[in-house]
């Protein structure tokens, strides 16, 4: 069943944050709101990765670093199997690589712990309604790298020159086994080089990275429009 807030409905709301002055924090702004409900939080991201399916909120504001993972990741494995779990990620950091990621692992906002307490709660509503919301200033980085051609994304340089291989005929539709004749490999080591390949660039599955690949290839397009929160210039 959706999960998506509906006019009139409670918007349920999964906090994540290590520090437990900022869940307080937070859960205090939101649960002051008539139409918004705290069920849950937590402090890592393995427990969170096991309660947010089971609470099916609307939003889970995810905490961007974390001592055992991120938010990025917490939104990628949930949202794998429950797409329809809106997730924003919420940082101290304006990182362009980790905006990037969270684009990629399907966040629907990314927006800086700077944000004022009202923009918050707003956030929160237009996310609920199945909105798109990112944060201008973060954002414009990621458009300006689209607009100069730049596709190159550092998280691919991280690759060795066999991942790197790996990753273009994973790019092409190629199974292991074809792409081990490929390479001249044995299928297993291809596996491993897949599972590592995959690993570094944050994803789960090869059809995440064969689209990322496709992001990369095609040539740089015309800005989308960003969209902004309400209230900040």
């Amino acid at each position: 069943m959706p999960v998506t807030g509906q006019p009139g409905e409670t918007i349920r709301v999964f906090l994540l944050d290590d520090h437990e002055i900022v869940r307080r924090g937070l859960a205090d702004l939101l649960g002051a709101e008539g139409d918004i409900e705290v069920v849950g939080e937590s402090a890592s991201a393995a427990e969170a990765t096991r309660r947010i399916p089971a609470l099916r909120p609307h939003v889970a504001i995810l905490d961007g670093r974390l001592p055992d993972g991120s938010g990025i990741d917490v939104c990628r494995a949930v949202r794998s199997s429950f797409p329809e779990i809106n997730a924003l990620i919420l940082t101290s950091y304006d990182d362009e690589d980790a905006l990037f990621s969270a684009i990629m692992a399907g966040a629907a906002g990314y927006v800086l712990k700077q944000i004022r307490g009202n923009d918050l709660v707003r956030a929160v509503r237009e996310i609920a309604a199945g909105r798109s919301l990112l944060d201008p200033a973060a954002t414009a980085k990621v458009l300006e790298r689209v607009r100069t051609g730049n596709r190159e994304d550092s998280l691919v340089a991280t690759l060795s020159e066999q991942e790197r291989r790996t990753f273009d005929l994973v790019a092409e539709g190629l199974t292991n086994r074809q792409i081990a004749e490929r390479m001249h490999l044995a299928e297993k080591t291809v596996k491993n080089y897949v599972s590592t390949m995959l690993h570094k660039l944050g994803f789960e599955r090869r059809v995440q990275a064969a689209v990322f690949a496709g992001t990369l290839a095609r040539p740089a397009a015309p800005s989308p429009e960003v969209s902004r929160i309400p209230g900040r210039g």
